[in-house]
């Protein structure tokens, strides 16, 4: 017998399961990029999993399952950053993992033109991870050009 506390994210289709600090400051509304990411990348490989085989579709779908899978690991990668300056080249690798996603989504469709409506949702979550990535980045950017404009104050 199992509980709702042993469950993996993926055991029950559309349970939530997010853990995070913070969560009651935003009155239930919790933002885990890394549970939205993993997510990106299983839906990724869901739609893959419609695309049929053939030489001219079989590098796309090799690309696009490295590109979609790879926004999620890089994630928990700069997740774990040990400065800021790896955070922020990181960080930067899932933004062009994102834009590259959506790249091989657009090629699929152009291949595999039957494809388009179930393609455009995977389209625009790399759209929207490529904008959080990229909104992540300037801002880390941007906080750490600051912090090495101040002197530093020795007592």
């Amino acid at each position: 017998m199992t509980n709702g506390l042993t469950r993996m994210p993926w055991e029950e289709e559309g349970a939530a399961f997010v853990v995070c600090e913070g969560a009651e400051a935003t009155k239930g509304m919790s933002y885990d990029l890394e549970e939205r990411t993993a997510r990106f990348g299983e839906s990724v490989i869901d739609f893959l999993k419609q695309v049929p085989l053939n030489p001219r579709t079989n590098r796309l779908v090799d690309q696009l399952t490295g590109a979609g899978t790879s926004v999620g690991a890089n994630y928990v990668e700069a997740d774990d950053a040990v400065s800021k300056k790896e955070f922020i080249k990181i960080i930067g690798t899932c933004r062009k993992e994102a834009r590259e996603s959506m790249f091989f989504a657009r090629m699929i469709v152009r291949a595999c033109p039957e494809l388009r409506d179930t393609a455009v949702p995977v389209w625009r979550e790399a759209r929207e991870l490529h904008l959080i990535f990229s909104r992540i980045r300037r801002t880390a950017q941007e906080n750490l050009k600051a912090e090495t404009a101040q002197p530093s104050r020795c007592l």
